[in-house]
């Protein structure tokens, strides 16, 4: 079998999986937050945070939570690190550097999972499991909790009430995240990932000395990193370690995982605005995109000219033997499209213009499907600015589910679009023109720019991901990554609460002859057309500085 053979047709099997998962899936989470009842480990939940899940919030209230809880997770999450040198279970590793450990408290807590350090070498069982993997399974539930949030937005009528925070949060975790990664770890156990507590141990002989492995509770991490988009791997080399990801099955099982929730959440969408029609021309747009996407990223790989890459069959350099092209191409793609940022293959190797096919897909803010939770709003704020475009062209007042997108409404999504670009280039200015950030460039030129751009943007948009070839574990990046990875998560976050009450508010505006029908293929073609437009205007300029630039010089 040719390896482009075997990438399409481990494609089509992904397609098929997810096929299957996306309608009950999504209809058990439209029932789960949109039950009324509360399980007993759940009022034990309530009852220790003193939280009472049957009050409604308005905007202010359900975003003071959000804050308030992910405030508090960061300085935990930091203190943990810091105090590692004395807790059991370290394995004898000493406490995070501050710096460092703000960086990595602010990634997790923004389901960014950046890693500055080498998981192996600097974190212990404790901080690993108690501290990372929770935060794992909790900001990728926050995440959820905003973007239904939203739906009840579109939803409601004539009150500014969302829900509760602490019910979505809960619910989340413990009836969705939690019974899929029960499955999933054992799924990876079966494939062969380890999930133990041992210690650092010798395997062998390599290259006149020994080698050094710990083992740690790989399994049970490495399924909820990919069921919650969130991407910090146990071990530096992520899902291309053969711990964490052991062979070709697991590979494509991952990859399923990245995409399952956030596909399944359109269902969840059309389901709780009542017209599944609606959930299914998302479905359509991110599933345009996401193919489009890996079609590419597969073309660039496969088809790259020169006598080496064509020896091989393509350009392997960078990629595991184990796996492929194909396969990495689709899971490299999963990753950068959803906020996830796990890798099985390393970026910075892809050729130029794959380089740019990852940059571009966390530039589109990783809305096809995106994140857990973020990939839904991020696309609904999409729908959005699509119908007021189509309200100027032809002089009437955009509506979108019985909603009238007023001066107020445009104004919160213009700035949810805004923010995220305005971090990833004003930071990626600053690295450059200092002198002190360059020095940690492996690579001159283009590539050497596109690193950065890389880290600030995979930062910013909550991703994780990095080119490698960066290193990023300074005072500088530590810190403004850390900055940008607080703001990229938490300031959209505002505007998307912010936007929902604004909508909740409103009387519903009856359909007419007039309306625009955004349950159609052609407003679908209309909405991807305004998310590669707007990306495009807005990312062109630096797009053609490092990754155009290399693939046209290559």
């Amino acid at each position: 079998m040719s390896p482009v053979l075997a990438g399409v047709l481990q494609l089509l099997a992904l397609m098929a999986a997810l096929a299957l998962a996306y309608r009950p899936l999504g209809d058990y989470m439209a029932r789960v937050y949109s039950s009324e009842k509360h399980y007993k480990p759940e009022k034990w939940i309530y009852k220790a945070i003193g939280a009472n899940p049957s009050a409604e919030m308005r905007w202010p209230a359900y975003l003071r939570g959000v804050l308030a809880f992910s405030a508090v997770s960061v300085l935990f999450l930091y203190a943990l690190q810091r105090a590692q040198g004395i807790l059991p279970g370290s394995l004898g590793f000493a406490a995070i550097d501050p710096d460092q450990a703000f960086n990595t408290a602010a990634s997790f807590v923004a389901n960014t999972n950046w890693q500055s350090y080498y998981g192996e070498q600097a974190m212990g069982h404790v901080v690993q499991t108690g501290g990372l993997a929770v935060q794992n399974f909790v900001s990728a539930a926050v995440g959820m909790a905003v973007a239904v949030a939203l739906v009840r937005g579109f939803a409601r009528s004539r009150t500014g009430e969302l829900g509760n925070f602490w019910a979505d949060l809960v619910r989340g975790t413990v009836r969705i995240l939690l019974p899929i990664s029960v499955i999933g770890a054992i799924v990876l156990v079966a494939c062969g990932a380890i999930q133990n507590f041992a210690g650092i141990h010798e395997v062998g002989q390599f290259m006149g000395g020994t080698q050094q492995w710990n083992g740690g509770a790989v399994a049970s991490q490495e399924v909820i990193k990919e069921l919650g988009t969130n991407g910090g791997g146990y071990f530096n080399a992520n899902s291309a370690h053969p711990f964490e990801n052991p062979s070709p099955f697991s590979n494509l099982f991952e990859i399923f995982l990245i995409l399952l929730i956030p596909f399944a959440m359109t269902r969840t969408f059309g389901r709780m605005v009542g017209n599944l029609r609606q959930g299914y021309a998302i479905l359509a747009t991110m599933g345009v995109v996401w193919v489009g996407f890996t079609a590419l990223m597969m073309w660039t790989e496969f088809a790259h000219h020169g006598p080496a890459l064509q020896a091989a069959g393509g350009a392997m350099e960078g990629k595991e033997t184990r796996f492929g092209i194909g396969a990495s191409a689709i899971f490299s793609v999963a990753t950068t499209l959803t906020s996830t940022g796990a890798v099985n293959s390393f970026h910075s190797s892809y050729t130029g213009l794959g380089g740019g096919i990852q940059l571009l897909g966390m530039q589109l803010g990783e809305i096809a499907p995106g994140g857990v939770g973020s990939g839904l709003y991020g696309m609904l704020i999409m729908a959005i600015i699509a119908v007021f475009i189509a309200g100027l062209m032809v002089g009437r007042t955009p509506e979108y589910l019985g909603k009238k997108i007023s001066t107020r409404e445009i104004k919160l999504a213009a700035c949810y679009i805004l923010i995220t670009p305005a971090l990833v280039l004003c930071f990626t200015a600053a690295a450059m023109a200092l002198p002190t950030p360059g020095n940690s460039m492996a690579n001159p030129g283009a590539h050497g720019f596109s690193e950065i751009l890389y880290a600030y943007t995979s930062g910013a948009n909550n991703n994780g991901s990095a080119f490698a070839g960066l290193n990023a574990d300074t005072q500088w990046f530590n810190s403004t990554i850390g900055i940008a990875m607080l703001l990229g998560r938490f300031l959209p976050m505002v505007f998307v609460l912010a936007l929902a009450g604004s909508l909740a508010a409103q009387k519903p505006v009856p359909e007419t002859a007039g309306t625009l029908r955004t349950d159609k293929p052609l407003y679908a073609g209309l909405l991807v057309g305004t998310i590669l437009i707007i990306t495009g205007l807005t990312y062109f300029p630096a797009l053609a500085l490092g990754p155009l630039a290399e693939g046209l010089a290559s």
